[in-house]
């Protein structure tokens, strides 16, 4: 299988479909798939279920799907930088399910594994676990969580090769690898793409046999969510 594509466009080319459920990667603005999200955009597909830990800014990541009006539900952890998702969410014109932010990561990483299910304290007494299973281990009392899977996942590395072997940079190894497991179809975008034998093999976070497809990034663009300065000689 040739698995670099010429651009996000023809990477995203046939495997798109309306109502599919999709992962994308990302921690606020840092190491989320903008060329591919931007391709997901412009490919006019609807009713998208979307994984992710936020989602976005208005103009920006997901952000871009919100004002379009293509993602029907949002699975996430925090949306508090997007205005449009809360008008969105409060006017119930977008379905969401929240999720603490380890019980997502964790979700999406027992997925990938193969495991359908598992059970966590997390949200025990809380609105998270309405309608779920509870179940007392050892005195204590925990709830059934079940694994997250996609249709397709959109993820960011730093650097790749030809065969998809992916490497994450500091906070981009975020959801990333573990969306990259979780996905039926894997769609990788690198700030750098080299040739097979130019990474070395112990620093690898993703094997390639997880990715189907595999872009070069083009016009990055590095936002910092919320931009927080002092005056010289403040702490």
């Amino acid at each position: 299988m040739k698995k670099p594509y010429p651009d996000a466009t023809a990477a995203l080319d046939g495997v798109l479909f309306d109502g599919m459920t999709i992962m994308a990667g990302g921690f606020g603005l840092c190491g989320i798939p903008e060329n591919l999200i931007t391709a997901l955009r412009d490919s006019g597909t609807q009713g998208i279920t979307a994984i992710s830990n936020n989602a976005g800014v208005d103009d920006f990541g997901l952000g871009l799907l919100l004002q379009t009006r293509q993602i029907k539900k949002m699975v996430s952890s925090y949306v508090g930088e997007n205005k449009e998702f809360e008008r969105q969410y409060l006017a119930e014109e977008l379905e969401l399910e929240f999720n603490p932010q380890g019980t997502m990561a964790e979700r999406i990483r027992a997925g990938g594994a193969g495991i359908p299910g598992f059970y966590t304290k997390t949200g025990v007494g809380t609105l998270i676990a309405e309608g779920k299973e509870h179940k007392d281990f050892n005195g204590e009392t925990y709830i059934l969580e079940t694994g997250l899977i996609a249709d397709v996942s959109l993820v960011k590395a730093w650097k790749g090769d030809k065969e998809g072997n992916l490497i994450f940079r500091k906070t981009a190894r975020n959801f990333n690898p573990m969306m990259a497991t979780a996905g039926k179809f894997t769609v990788a975008e690198v700030e750098e793409l080299v040739e097979v034998g130019e990474l070395d093999p112990d620093q690898i976070h993703t094997p390639g046999i997880f990715v189907q497809r595999i872009i070069q990034s083009k016009d990055l663009e590095k936002r910092i969510e919320q931009r927080t300065i002092t005056e010289r000689g403040e702490e």
